[in-house]
């Protein structure tokens, strides 16, 4: 096993107690349609501190999303205890420019979010929004490159994953993420993205928002070095690792990223180092 804390504490340090839980889901708590080991236990385990669930997929809407998660017999999970990509993406453009037209690429849980704030306009759009799902081809991207070149159209992606975990008929597969579809209208409009998801701060900040907590009481709990661990860490969250998704048990821990605070193979070591810390309450 790794060792549960990482080594840049010093003997002696004392740092605040967490009492608010960021969790990602996918790879930490289920690979496509099951459950991870030890997995139902960490949320019992969680369940009397103020958590979230956090994710950069932006697909889904909260209410799939929660049905999935009572399916795998995670438990019952209000929807408005999950924060997706698409709803920060559409509160974030609601800030910017409220009553905002736009022209969406991505699965329905975009178009769902979008639609709640925004109206669709692909003539008319202040912002080209690109998340992961079904939707590119020809002329959308068409669609979207005359728009932020004719138009002023503003370029945002939901999250910055190049690629994404996804299942058929039991199988893993690779599957295109936000990154990766954005990158064709950023190269056609030499224009960079505005980029919602982790790692980039604004997720965390509408998930402390919504928790009514500060960077100092939340603990973030992903499996990627990359988005999970160095967005939260950047903020001065402390950050757990489970090395049950892309990020696999040996791995050498890429630099320059930030340690997590916590490096554990299983959720199951997860909670015997967090009562170990003090940060659960049972």
């Amino acid at each position: 096993m790794l060792p549960a804390v990482a080594s840049g504490d010093q003997p002696g340090m004392k740092r605040p107690i967490a009492s608010c839980f960021l969790l990602d889901m996918d790879g930490v708590l289920y690979h496509g349609d099951r459950a991870l080991p030890g997995a139902r236990e960490f949320l019992d385990a969680v369940s009397d501190h103020p958590h979230l669930f956090l994710t950069n997929n932006p697909w889904r809407p909260p209410e799939e999303v929660a049905r999935r998660l009572s399916e795998m017999g995670l438990g019952e999970v209000p929807p408005e205890r999950i924060l997706t990509t698409a709803e920060a993406t559409a509160r974030w453009l609601s800030r910017e420019k409220p009553g905002f037209r736009y022209f969406a690429v991505g699965g329905h849980g975009l178009h769902r979010a979008l639609a709640e704030v925004g109206t669709e306009d692909p003539e008319q759009a202040d912002f080209v929004v690109v998340g992961e799902g079904p939707g590119l081809d020809f002329d959308s991207l068409t669609t979207g490159i005359n728009l932020v070149l004719s138009r002023g159209a503003r370029l945002v992606a939901t999250n910055p994953d190049l690629t994404v975990d996804g299942w058929h008929e039991g199988k893993h597969r690779v599957l295109p993420g936000c990154g990766a579809l954005v990158a064709p209208f950023e190269v056609a409009t030499e224009r960079e993205a505005v980029v919602i998801g982790k790692p980039e701060p604004l997720l965390y900040q509408m998930a402390m928002e919504r928790l009514a907590t500060t960077p100092e009481a939340c603990i973030m709990v992903g499996d990627r070095p990359d988005t999970d661990i160095a967005g939260a860490a950047r903020l001065g969250m402390r950050t757990a690792l489970v090395r049950t998704g892309r990020f696999p048990p040996g791995a050498p821990w890429p630099d320059p990223l930030p340690r997590p605070d916590w490096d554990v193979t299983s959720l199951e070591a997860l909670i015997g180092a967090f009562r170990e810390a003090g940060v659960l309450r049972r």
